[in-house]
């Protein structure tokens, strides 16, 4: 993933939005993620955190909506960034998304499993519910790794009780035509893509947001 910085905490909705949502009792939804939310290569709207935008206004759930991802971003990133951004946004949901670039630079799994932890551990003690969104990674990787760092996410989610979407790309990566929904680096999906992204998150998200 690049490391070029696409947008900053809140590109999508203004502070004072936020705050009005906050204490009106209404959900914020931060999404603490990397380029697969940061809209790396897209044009601004077609990302599925912005989709998640508009299918809040659709089905008529009053909820504020807070991308705090950065392209090239690590779970070591976001653990360093993650209290400032409680203390600016209090979050009521946090959408964690993080720990693709981490196996991309062969950091260790025992790091950004206690990077997840932490971030996890620190939302939930602010009084936010956390969706821990899995990545998966190639099998060039090797069976033993794949699995491990698979694992990693679901272990997290374990631990901390939280909701968990197994894998962010399924039905785009492991997709008969996947290639035609990767960019040209093979990375990162194309806008075609991002519907099916937000109906894997979709379902895990709903659960927790007031019926």
């Amino acid at each position: 993933m690049t490391t070029a910085a696409l947008g900053s905490a809140g590109a999508w909705t203004g502070a004072a939005a936020q705050a009005q949502a906050a204490s009106a009792g209404k959900p914020v939804i931060l999404v603490l993620g990397d380029s697969l939310s940061a809209e790396y290569g897209l044009k601004r709207g077609e990302g599925w955190v912005p989709l998640l935008e508009k299918r809040l206004a659709q089905q008529k759930i009053a909820a504020s909506v807070v991308n705090a991802s950065i392209s090239g971003d690590t779970s070591s990133g976001g653990r360093a960034r993650f209290p400032a951004l409680l203390a600016q946004h209090k979050p009521s949901h946090v959408v964690l998304e993080l720990g693709a670039n981490d196996a991309l630079r062969g950091l260790p799994l025992s790091n950004t499993e206690d990077n997840l932890l932490q971030i996890t551990k620190a939302a939930q003690a602010a009084g936010a519910r956390v969706l821990i969104v899995g990545i998966q990674v190639p099998p060039n990787y090797g069976g033993d790794y794949t699995r491990r760092f698979e694992a990693v996410f679901a272990k997290v989610a374990g631990a901390t009780k939280s909701a968990l979407v197994p894998f962010l790309l399924k039905g785009v990566a492991d997709a008969p035509d996947a290639m035609t929904l990767f960019q040209s680096d093979r990375i990162h999906p194309t806008a075609a893509a991002q519907p099916q992204i937000l109906d894997n998150v979709w379902p895990e998200l709903r659960k927790l947001l007031p019926k």
